[in-house]
């Protein structure tokens, strides 16, 4: 009689046969299923091959019938035998990998375990801390911790030999000195070994086996007794329970615990977590300090001080790390491209640097892979929405994702990069915000044949193009009148009793409108022969004063050198932009001194070419956010397809309709506006009256016509009246005698006029 489970014949095709499958397996349905011995094939159903009685046993066992879409199989012809069960054992295979995982953790937690007590036991900590404030002390302060420090580390080393010797006292005495009895015992014995051994009637080995003989005599006798395995697992699982929660939190599994998923040939992990930023370190090279550091263990039994450990921040990952002796960060920041590569990242995605609190520490930020190429958000203003010249206008995200608000109120700009880099797209952003607040009063220089600004025009107080002298000679005049009309707007502040321009006081008062001045291509300004040092003490002037009187100055160039840029004018402004450039010292032109050799670095970033967009409207900044970094400035499209621009404008001349007219445009009431009499009536019955507070009151009498009049503006239009400007007490002074001389002759000479007529 043959069993059930008995080999079929080979040579016999099996037929009539049910394939029941293993659980968690499925037959597809209104297939023909091939089996193949040994192929692990993706359409292979694992399952073995059942006559029709045990099908019918099995569905009886089942505690729910039959198999769904289950029942009988075609096999391939010339099966000759039964189908080889895939026995996969996940459960076998994770519990295993789960041991050896666990094990991994377990040394790994050893490790730290054994550093620290290491760092502990030689206080590792306060000497690193006084390495640094040695290093990098300055104030009486630094120094005045520094002896605190050398005290406390000597009082641990005194403590420390202190409680070891009480320590060995106090064994000596638990124990009676029974130790040390035995200790001399076995030494004796073992010499009187040694003599026997050489005087031929003995062996030290006979010794040996009779000091073994006796703790074995001792081991049985105690309460270890023959479970001495039982203490020896206890011990081994109290010590898997103190170090593995310890490697899992803080450790690093060791290769041979590590997954079995493929892996880059060189090891590298995209994920920037602590392994990895230390390999990257391992392999920067030119650092001996660094590498000698390696050597001695620091990243495996000297476990790195991480300030900060890696975690998302934002679009990336931050970190800070204590780096060893002799390594400083600015030679982190020197070897940044090979530490990109490293991290398995672009240059432009890993930015080094050193906190300015936090000497000797690296800090640390990892872009995610590609998070920084492709366009950014479209403006938040490109369709609705107005701004605020006082609260900022959004300029860009920055490299977290984080929207960046540009000040303009007690702000001014330099904004630099080569050609092709995105220069333009900023300030046109900065201009679209800033036209969008009705009470601003926008000006615009290029000192180049360009058009980027066009679009602006009918928003725009002033637009002159060119690079001819007299676009120069505009600027530079406009950079006077500016200056000058700090005076009036100091004695406004003064009327109005505040000490700064605000909104409330800007929509009460002309006088007190909010200015933004736009130089584009400045290197043309700066460097003109005949207006570059004028415009440079003016410009500097202006910004040095312009803080609180609601002005601000924009300048821009391709160029980034001291020529271009002077340096007493970038000593005093606020925010500064540099885009892709050339090296590190025009990096520095813009950014300041040292900011390259600090990691504030736009030498990495690449223009736009014929092959690709590079890192068009990236630039490094300073100033414009909290702290040194990248910011992606929004991009207004305007070409023959797309033109976002103009919509803008538009809402902007729409938003200013309900406001007065911008200063300085024509009204159309000039030629009914009496200017003796107007001086007539805000002299009153004062003698005589300063040029300034003339003007003050000149523009609170009519605002439309007198309220952008500077001292320049004054002079001549007293002259056409023939009223001198006098010197009283060092100040210029305008007399009422003289106003009303003028107004006499002016009516005698009319009425002569008109008896010549009547003749």
């Amino acid at each position: 009689m043959t069993a059930p489970s008995a080999m079929p014949d080979p040579d016999e095709e099996p037929t009539g046969g049910t394939l029941v499958p293993f659980p968690g397996t499925a037959i597809p349905s209104g297939k023909e299923t091939p089996l193949v011995t040994g192929v692990a094939d993706p359409g292979t159903v694992a399952g073995e091959l059942v006559t029709a009685e045990e099908s019918a046993e099995l569905d009886r066992r089942l505690p729910h019938g039959p198999a769904r879409g289950t029942g009988p199989v075609r096999l391939l012809p010339r099966t000759r035998a039964l189908v080889v069960t895939v026995a996969t054992h996940q459960r076998t295979r994770r519990a295993g990998r789960m041991v050896v995982r666990n094990a991994g953790y377990a040394v790994a937690g050893s490790r730290i375990r054994l550093a620290e007590r290491r760092a502990r036991r030689k206080h590792l900590d306060l000497e690193q801390a006084i390495t640094t404030l040695r290093v990098n002390g300055k104030s009486a302060d630094d120094f005045r911790v520094l002896r605190e420090l050398e005290d406390t580390l000597e009082r641990r080393r005194t403590g420390q030999a202190q409680r070891g010797r009480e320590h060995r006292i106090e064994v000596l005495r638990w124990t009676g000195g029974t130790l040390v009895v035995l200790a001399c015992g076995h030494v004796v014995l073992l010499g009187y070994g040694v003599a026997q051994s050489i005087a031929g009637t003995g062996s030290v080995a006979a010794q040996w086996q009779g000091i073994t003989d006796f703790w074995t005599t001792v081991a049985s006798v105690s309460p270890l007794g023959d479970y001495w395995w039982g203490w020896a697992l206890g011990g081994a699982l109290g010590w898997a329970a103190r170090c593995i929660p310890v490697g899992r939190a803080r450790g690093t599994l060791p290769t041979w615990a590590g997954d079995t998923d493929p892996v880059p040939a060189d090891g590298r992990s995209i994920i920037p977590d602590e392994s990895a930023v230390l390999g990257a370190l391992r392999h920067l090279g030119g650092l001996p300090a660094l590498r000698q550091a390696f050597k001695e263990g620091w990243g495996t039994s000297v476990v790195p001080t991480w300030v900060q450990p890696p975690h998302i921040d934002g679009k990336g990952w931050r970190m800070q790390l204590v780096l060893p002796r002799g390594v400083p960060v600015e030679e982190i920041v020197k070897r940044k491209t090979v530490l990109a590569h490293n991290l398995v990242r672009l240059p432009i995605e890993v930015w080094p640097t050193e906190p300015k609190n936090q000497a000797g520490v690296l800090d640390l930020w990892v872009a995610n892979p590609g998070v920084l190429s492709g366009p950014v958000e479209p403006w938040p203003l490109l369709h609705e929405g107005t701004t605020d010249y006082f609260a900022g206008v959004p300029l860009g995200v920055n490299i977290r994702g984080d929207l960046v608000t540009g000040r303009l109120s007690e702000a001014n700009y330099a904004i630099a990069g080569i050609m092709g880099s995105g220069k333009s797209t900023l300030i046109i952003t900065l201009i679209a915000g800033a036209i969008l607040d009705p009470l601003v009063d926008v000006d615009v220089f290029v000192l180049a044949e360009n058009a980027d600004y066009d679009p602006f025009e009918p928003r725009l107080r002033t637009l002159r193009t060119g690079a001819n002298p007299d676009t120069v000679a505009a600027c530079v005049q406009t950079l006077r009148d500016l200056y000058a009309e700090l005076e009036i707007r100091g004695k406004a502040l003064k009327e109005h009793g505040e000490r700064a321009v605000t909104r409330k006081l800007a929509e009460k008062d002309t006088r007190l409108r909010p200015r933004v001045m736009v130089i584009d291509e400045c290197q043309a300004l700066f460097m003109d022969a005949e207006y570059g040092e004028e415009a440079a003490d003016t410009a500097q002037l202006l910004e040095n004063a312009a803080r609180k009187y609601a002005i601000t100055v924009v300048f821009a160039t391709p160029e980034a050198s001291t020529a271009s840029l002077p340096r007493k004018l970038m000593a005093v402004t606020s925010c500064k932009a540099c885009f892709a450039i050339g090296d590190q010292q025009s990096n520095d032109a813009v950014l300041g001194t040292g900011s390259y050799k600090a990691g504030i670095s736009a030498v990495s970033l690449e223009p736009k070419t014929p092959e690709g967009p590079g890192d068009i409207g990236t630039a490094m900044t300073r100033g414009i956010m909290g702290k040194p970094g990248l910011m992606r400035s929004f991009y207004l499209r305007k070409d023959a397809e797309v033109d976002e621009v103009t919509p803008i404008v538009e809402r902007a001349l729409t938003l200013r309709g309900g406001h007065d007219t911008m200063p300085g445009e024509d009204t159309g009431q000039a030629d009914d506006v009496d200017f003796l009499a107007d001086l007539r009536h805000v002299i009153g019955t004062d003698k005589r009256v300063r040029t300034m507070v003339l003007l003050s009151r000149l523009a609170d009498h009519n605002p439309s016509l007198y309220g952008d009049w500077t001292s320049k503006t004054l002079k001549p239009a007293l002259d056409d009246v023939e009223i001198p400007v006098r010197k009283s007490d060092g100040d210029s002074v305008v007399r009422a005698d003289d106003v009303i001389q003028a107004i006499t002759e002016r009516e005698v000479g009319a009425v002569s006029d008109d008896d010549s007529d009547v003749d």
